[in-house]
């Protein structure tokens, strides 16, 4: 207790002096501590002028508060990378345990709604060589160029697009992913919609949907005959 009351007794000058006598008989106090030291303000005795140490002190401060923002960005996409990867095995052990195309879309279904919090999931499935540049089914004719290309497309689509996808659903779905489906002898499109048009904007990441795709194509060509 009288400890406490002597702290509480010092002055400002006192306390000040407790400071220096510590700093100078720990001088490596800074190098345990460089955050301590960044977070000080250490004015040039010459009010207008500024010394190139000072300058150079703001100069790290303001590296150090990037490069703290970058490793923060870093952190945060390393973390919802992991949980899509989680999210993603999941959906894989499940497609494993289906069997009929039935099976495989109802499991997309519920399992992109659940955990991708997809508003609209479906599978559109034709064959192969409904393809070719012969063929005038609406459908495969909608598609044909993206499924060339083999790599999914996400963005806001037209509107024959929109309604052959997603019909009734196609007034509410503001933008899409569409993942391409390999399974000889069919071919196909697996849609994922969104209500938010900028969900699935052109500019995002496609390796997620990509690896998706290529689950969902292998499950596809050992699942049983859709009858198409």
């Amino acid at each position: 207790m009288s400890t406490q009351h002597d702290e509480m007794d010092l002055s400002a000058d006192d306390r000040e002096g407790q400071i220096a006598d510590y700093l100078i008989v720990h001088p490596d106090f800074f190098e345990r501590h460089p955050d301590a030291l960044a977070a000080i303000d250490i004015p040039h005795p010459t009010a207008d002028a500024v010394s190139l140490i000072e300058r150079q002190v703001r100069t790290l401060r303001e590296q150090a508060s990037s490069y703290r923002g970058q490793l923060e960005d870093l952190v945060a996409v390393a973390r919802e990378n992991d949980a899509l990867a989680r999210r993603l095995h999941r959906l894989t052990l499940a497609l494993i345990e289906t069997h009929s195309f039935d099976e495989v879309l109802n499991t997309l279904q519920d399992e992109l709604r659940e955990q991708f919090k997809a508003d609209a999931v479906e599978m559109k499935l034709f064959a192969s060589d409904q393809l070719e540049a012969h063929a005038h089914e609406p459908g495969p004719a909608l598609f044909r160029d993206f499924l060339k290309r083999s790599r999914p497309n996400c963005g806001q689509l037209d509107k024959d697009k929109l309604e052959y996808l997603f019909g009734p659903q196609a007034g509410e779905t503001g933008s899409a992913a569409l993942i391409p489906l390999t399974a000889p002898p069919l071919a196909g499109v697996l849609a994922i919609g969104s209500r938010d048009p900028d969900r699935f904007h052109q500019g995002k990441s496609v390796d997620f949907l990509q690896r998706l795709a290529e689950v969902v194509s292998a499950k596809l060509q050992s699942a049983s005959s859709p009858g198409v």
